[in-house]
């Protein structure tokens, strides 16, 4: 349809004169720009008002393509104001070519830009639509896609085309059929988590993982996926997990790796979560799984390991104030899951890519310090005795015993010291002056 259009405008006034030919021309067209420059072209009035109805209101008093109307023997037009002298002058010299398409392919996005708020201004039809044409078709750069979608939502463009091009940067756009055809950004964006969740190649999960966190990272504002939909997506992964993780622990090793990839998964969603601020309800629901815990020992080792990363991201989270739960959760989740994180934490250490251990340690210390000062002291006399017998094995969390001592008793002895050293000092300085 678009072909057919071009053709009718251009096919319909074919030029039979020069662009400035000033022996056969009886119009001059005067270009004067905001800051003064002035330039004057000699065009002819037969194809001015045959391409634009700003010219033939100008020249024929509105009556285009009327043939019977006598035309001027000589006419002046003056165009003030012009925001680029030159775009002006290159709109009006596409009005002088059989193929607008092809000349616009020499020119950069930018440039087209400028020619089709001209010829929108000056109601240019066949310049209008070539240029959206270009647009459609050419590939953009990220910086011109902002330019695209300003100009043509501030020129209010009717026509398919100008929707088929804001379809390549406007959500808003497609809304009303994406709403028929997919039930909208919802269905679309779970729909993409749940193929990344499912996918087969690891390699490719890894990439298309930190790509699509990536992209929900920086739209957060913008897209539509709920937390309803992404604790659906976590109670899917963790009945999995549970299915194969009891099997495992009754000796039925049949599909075991998925433990690892389900937990896999549930620590990406878990990631996801804590960015948006709502992880504190898989927190909850993490800390109440007791009867993985117990059937925790009963699985190998190298298999089950993964499954203490998520408890581990999870004290990073509580760690850094990420997630805010009360003290009775943060104890359960430390009763139902520190010994088999324990139990994993060398396993975690040596087979997980880009584990950090030392920020792992930092978070299961600042989760324990959270906690009242006696389940404090309960938890880290046990770790004492633990990591005395299992050295690198058991994470090192000795800067959390430090500040559980001196609360305890360090700060108890110095009450009854009253004043501390320094500042005895400085009195005694002040009573002899």
């Amino acid at each position: 349809m678009l072909q057919q259009r071009l053709g009718e405008i251009v096919g319909s006034c074919s030029p039979g004169n020069q662009f400035n030919d000033s022996s056969t021309s009886d119009v001059t067209i005067t270009f004067i720009s905001k800051d003064g420059l002035t330039v004057s072209m000699n065009l002819h009035c037969q194809i001015l008002v045959a391409h634009s109805r700003f010219f033939a209101d100008k020249l024929m008093g509105g009556t285009a393509g009327n043939k019977k109307q006598r035309l001027p023997s000589t006419s002046v037009v003056e165009v003030s104001d012009c925001d680029d002298v030159q775009v002006y002058i290159e709109t009006l010299r596409l009005m002088y070519c059989r193929d607008i398409k092809r000349k616009l392919m020499r020119e950069d996005v930018s440039k087209v830009l400028g020619i089709l708020k001209v010829s929108a201004a000056i109601s240019f039809d066949a310049g209008v639509l070539s240029c959206l044409e270009y647009l459609e078709a050419v590939p953009w750069a990220e910086d011109e896609e902002e330019k695209v979608s300003s100009l043509l939502s501030e020129l209010h463009l009717e026509g398919a085309i100008a929707g088929e091009v804001l379809k390549r940067v406007s959500i808003e756009v497609v809304a009303a059929e994406a709403e028929e055809s997919c039930g909208g950004n919802e269905e679309v964006l779970v729909k993409l988590l749940q193929v990344v969740l499912q996918g087969k190649d690891e390699k490719a999960r890894r990439e298309m993982k930190g790509l699509v966190s990536k992209m929900l990272r920086e739209n957060s504002s913008h897209n539509d996926l709920s937390k309803e939909s992404l604790y659906s997506a976590c109670d899917g992964c963790l009945e999995i997990l549970r299915l194969h993780f009891l099997r495992a622990a009754g000796a039925d090793l049949e599909n075991v790796g998925q433990i690892a990839r389900q937990a896999d998964n549930l620590h990406w969603i878990l990631d996801i979560l804590i960015d948006r601020q709502i992880g504190e309800e898989f927190l909850k629901t993490w800390a109440g799984q007791c009867d993985l815990a117990e059937a925790h020992s009963g699985v190998p080792a190298i298999h089950r390991y993964e499954v203490s990363r998520v408890t581990a991201r999870l004290l990073v989270g509580i760690g850094k104030g990420q997630l805010l739960a009360s003290k009775e959760v943060r104890c359960l989740l430390l009763q139902t899951w520190l010994e088999p994180f324990y139990d994993d934490f060398a396993w975690m250490r040596r087979a997980s890519r880009g584990l950090d251990r030392h920020l792992i340690e930092d978070g299961l210390t600042n989760t324990i310090l959270t906690l009242p000062l006696s389940w404090q002291q309960e938890i880290l006399l046990a770790w004492f005795d633990r990591f005395l017998n299992s050295g690198e094995d058991c994470p090192n969390i000795q800067r959390g015993f430090q500040v559980w001592w001196r609360r305890a008793f360090w700060k108890r002895n110095g009450e009854a010291d009253q004043e501390p050293r320094h500042l005895r000092i400085s009195t005694a300085v002040c009573n002899n002056s």
